[in-house]
Formats: structure tokens, sequence, C-alpha cells
């Protein structure tokens, strides 16, 4: 063999030992980080919105935990019916209150309510989807009917149901709206984990020795992690709206708890001499609905590999091959 021949030779093993190294790097799609769906929300417009209103919410509530500019309960009845001025940011009611403190306060209520109901609700739909979805087959027909026997009490007559019996509270919201979107929860998550069951790594999954718990953890709950976000925000949102519902109607917070409800309900007879005032508790639960309901949806369509922008998720979506999550 000549040396040109057998440098070429070298060359083409060489060239071909490249290709072969660099060919599933270059044919795999790239590695997403962790953390890779939160630049996506941020992208999004409504992501952006969502974050920054729960953001402000949030924090407001922790802030109202320590300091207000007033006291929140504090009866000033030289100043009352201040316009919105320099102490009183926002103005005062009837008795002289700072409507800014009693907003600020009412974001502890709005987020202990939110949150806690946010719960129960997972609490209740995981373990009624689980229920309704990996066990025999008698189980899964009871869970299912009882599921479509409590979906048809709406939210807020089963929270005025139980102020009847045990009187009206922070935790009678918290528990009405859990119960009821826990079963909403469900009702969703019970499909898609039947759906998801079929998949050939849950299967392997079964096979390699995972008990029923695990498989539902480690696969199946983040299969399903998209519906389920977006049903828990609706859930929050509506614990928010539940809770000002109820409070207006004298079956919430009490009148010694700052509410934003509670503080439209007692503006709204005035509204005729003093309607500014009435804005400001019903822009705040306006935007706080609407941030967590949109950051809902920007969450699912941040965090479901199918609704990605991505040229591989694009793919995958046209395909209809859902992305295996271990």
């Amino acid at each position: 063999m000549s040396p040109s021949t057998s440098s070429g030779t070298g060359a083409a093993s060489g060239t071909g030992g490249a290709v072969d190294a660099g060919g599933p790097a270059s044919t795999d799609p790239p590695r997403r980080s962790r953390w890779a769906w939160l630049a996506r929300l941020w992208a999004l417009s409504t992501g952006r919105f969502g974050l920054i209103v729960v953001a402000v919410v949030v924090l407001t509530a922790i802030v109202a935990r320590f300091w207000t500019p007033f006291d929140p309960q504090q009866v000033d009845i030289a100043n009352r019916w201040a316009p919105p001025s320099w102490p009183h940011l926002l103005g005062t009611d009837a008795t002289g209150r700072d409507i800014l403190s009693l907003l600020m306060a009412g974001a502890r209520t709005t987020v202990f309510v939110a949150v806690g109901a946010g719960i129960v609700a997972t609490v209740i739909g995981v373990a009624l989807a689980a229920l309704g979805a990996l066990t025999v087959r008698w189980v899964r027909e009871s869970v299912a009917v009882f599921v479509d026997i409590l979906i048809a009490f709406p939210v807020l007559l089963i929270a005025m149901m139980i102020s009847a019996v045990w009187g009206g509270s922070l935790w009678v919201v918290i528990w009405a709206v859990g119960i009821g979107f826990g079963v909403n929860i469900a009702r969703v998550t019970r499909p898609e984990l039947r759906r998801v069951l079929q998949s050939d790594f849950v299967l392997a999954g079964r096979a390699s020795g995972l008990t029923p718990s695990q498989n539902l953890w480690r696969h199946l709950m983040p299969n399903v992690a998209p519906v389920f976000i977006v049903q828990l925000s609706w859930g929050m949102a509506v614990a928010v709206l539940a809770e000002a519902g109820l409070s207006y109607l004298g079956f919430g917070a009490p009148v010694t708890e700052p509410s934003w409800g509670l503080l439209l309900a007692q503006l709204q007879q005035y509204i005729q001499v003093h309607p500014l005032s009435v804005v400001w508790p019903g822009l705040a639960i306006t935007f706080t609905v609407l941030g967590l309901n949109l950051l809902g949806d920007a969450l699912r369509e941040s965090t479901d590999p199918t609704l990605s922008r991505s040229p591989f998720a694009t793919r995958r979506a046209r395909l209809h091959v859902p992305e295996v999550v271990s």
C-alpha cells in the first residue's frame, strides 16, 4: 500500500472517528436546564404579569405582618373620609381608618386563604385522582361516581352550608374552596393519569419493581403537572373571590379580621357619596384574581413540553408524542 493511500485511509478513519464521536451529540436535542421553564415563563407577557402581581401581593402580606402605615383598626373620627393625600395615600373610610393599611392587612388574609385552599385542594385532588386511576375497577368506578356527585355542588353553596353549622370564619372558606376545587382537580387529573398509566416508561418502572406510590410520584404526577397547575391556579383564584364574596355576605372573615371583601361591603353603602373609596379594594381583588389565572396559564405553557416553542418540542407536538419526565 502506498504512503498516499495509507495517509488517505488514516485521514478517512480519523474523520470517521470524529463523526462517530460527534454524531450523537449533533443529532440529539440539547439538554435543557432544570430552570429553563422559569426563563420561558418570564418570556411570556402573561407570565410576567402574573408573577409581578402575585409577588406584589405576597410581599405586601409579608410586610403587613410587621408594619403598616397606621393601625388598620384605629378609629380617627376627626379624619373620616379624608381624600387621598399625605399621610393617608388612599384616603380614609367612614370611621377614619387608613384604607392603605386596611388593604395591606387584607393581603395577609388573601394569601392565607389562597395558600390554605390550595393545600387542601391538592391533597384531596391527588388522593381522589390516585384512587380513581390506580386502584381496582370497583373502587375506580365508586370514586368516579362520588366525584360526579360532589362536583354538582357549587363552591359558594358548600361554604354557606358549612358556615350555617360552624359559623363564618376563614377556615370555612379554606375548607369549602379546598373541597370544591379538590374535586375539580380529581375529575380533570384522573383521565390524564389513566392515559399516562398506559405509557411504556410506566410499564417499565412497574417491571423494575417500583411500587404504585413510587410510580405515581416519579412518573405519573410529573407528566400530568401542567394540567394540575392550571386547575390549582384557578382554585386559588376562586379562593380569593370566595373569601371576598363570603366576607361581603357575612359568611367569611369576622369583623375584627381585615379582609378585602369585608372592606368592600363596608364601603359599598357610601358609593354614591365617596365612589373612589370603593375602587381600591375592588382593584385589589380584580388584579389578584387576574394575576393568578394568567400565571396558571403561563405556567402550563412553560412546563408542558408539547407547548414549548423549541423546535424539538414542536416536532413532538405534531407527532403527538408525550415527553417522558423521569
